[in-house]
């Protein structure tokens, strides 16, 4: 180890030169004397330790590092669609932009100039922070394999993560509409599969993960998902169990008496040869079943995860407490609190009522209208002759003892 002083056209530096553990020379350049004896001080002392010297100071850029990066860190740890959203970024924004710059040159002032610059060529801030974070990971192993001796990303701020959409449950009877839309073309899987969604707040890959063994007499257990056609963990890695709600328990025991595939260790909703959903099969399922009967629903720009909305929104509504709509939906009471405040502000202080009621009470509206919901004599019922109700028109005049203003249309719903 060994302190030199270099002139520059600018003034002179020091430059402080040592070997490693296995002999290799390393050195590197410093402003000042002071900083050139601490560290030369540093490396003396790691040395006496048997400990590895702090740095390491290669020309590697980031290019090259990343490569090494996705080979022994993203590979081998993250999830398929982590995987396709940090590559993304490294192709899209980050290689293109800062790729040919060393480790040793990504300061603090050229990754704040790297943001203003995607922020001005009209990159979102959902973009921008996402390449951030893939940014912020590279140059956090970059310091653990002592490329680098510190870490300049979490100095710049990032953009907000504020969420842009408010949170809109859609509401028992929008839910029913849809379901009765799917059984009327012979679409139970997909039915049931919304009443699930809907009536248990499962996220969509830990509904297509479930097994009939999951099924209990008044729970549902939550302990796998899918992605991409593998079964994995949930998103939390944890196991919750949901209340399991009279209708919906209703729902998946009629599905299974349907399904070929009910066995215990069978998956609920299956792929025809009994094996779970790929990423083609789930994208089909949301843009044809789901968005048909959204459509039909009148909710033309609904997404399934929405559905999930629902299900807090009937707890919030029967009195539910936050810690209880956060364990069984599975997330963290503070997620809960600011996902849902304007719900809890909303419903909190009405009248609590039973889930279970709200949704009979929306699925029983299907059966037999309401007056605004009148049917023509002649309208084609879907339904199947034993479940088929009759309309009829009572009277169309006022009627005595009515107050004004009373819709003077009665509907009667019998049983065919």
């Amino acid at each position: 180890m060994s302190v030199e002083r270099l002139e520059r056209k600018n003034g002179h530096v020091y430059r402080v030169r040592w070997r490693d553990e296995l002999g290799r020379a390393h050195s590197r350049v410093v402003g000042r004397k002071r900083d050139a004896d601490a560290l030369d001080q540093e490396l003396r002392r790691a040395k006496r330790l048997g400990a590895a010297a702090p740095i390491n100071t290669s020309s590697e850029t980031l290019e090259e590092f990343a490569k090494l990066w996705w080979s022994r860190h993203v590979a081998p740890n993250l999830a398929r669609h982590t995987r396709e959203g940090y590559a993304s970024a490294l192709d899209v924004h980050l290689i293109p932009r800062i790729g040919d710059y060393r480790l040793s040159q990504l300061t603090v002032e050229v990754i704040s100039d790297l943001r203003a610059a995607m922020t001005a060529d009209g990159v979102g801030d959902t973009a921008v922070r996402k390449a951030l974070t893939v940014l912020q990971s590279i140059l956090q192993r970059a310091v653990e394999w002592r490329r680098i001796d510190r870490h300049p990303v979490r100095d710049v701020r990032k953009p907000s993560q504020a969420r842009t959409r408010v949170v809109r449950p859609l509401s028992p009877v929008t839910v029913e509409r849809m379901r009765a839309y799917l059984l009327a073309r012979d679409r139970p899987l997909d039915a049931t599969l919304v009443s699930v969604l809907a009536y248990a707040g499962l996220r969509p890959g830990e509904a297509i993960g479930l097994r009939w063994h999951d099924l209990g007499e008044r729970t549902l257990l939550v302990e796998r998902s899918v992605a991409f056609g593998q079964l994995k963990s949930t998103k939390t890695a944890s196991t919750r169990s949901v209340r399991l709600l009279a209708p919906l328990r209703a729902d998946l025991l009629n599905w299974r008496a349907q399904t070929r595939h009910g066995e215990d260790l069978d998956l609920i909703f299956p792929s025809p040869d009994g094996s779970p959903w790929n990423a083609d099969r789930v994208r089909n399922w949301r843009k044809r079943a789901f968005a048909e009967a959204a459509e039909n629903a009148q909710v033309p720009n609904a997404r399934p995860y929405d559905l999930r909305h629902s299900f807090v929104s009937l707890l919030i509504a029967q009195g539910a407490t936050v810690v209880e709509v956060a364990r069984q939906a599975g997330h963290a009471p503070t997620m809960t609190l600011s996902t849902y405040a304007h719900l809890f502000d909303e419903l909190d202080d009405g009248d609590h009522r039973p889930a279970a009621d709200q949704i009979r009470e929306a699925r029983e509206g299907q059966r037999c209208p309401k007056v605004s919901v009148l049917c023509p004599p002649d309208a084609a019922d879907p339904r199947p002759d034993a479940e088929k109700h009759r309309i009829t028109r009572a009277f169309a005049e006022p009627t005595p003892g009515i107050e004004p203003g009373t819709p003077s249309l009665r509907v009667k719903c019998s049983t065919s």
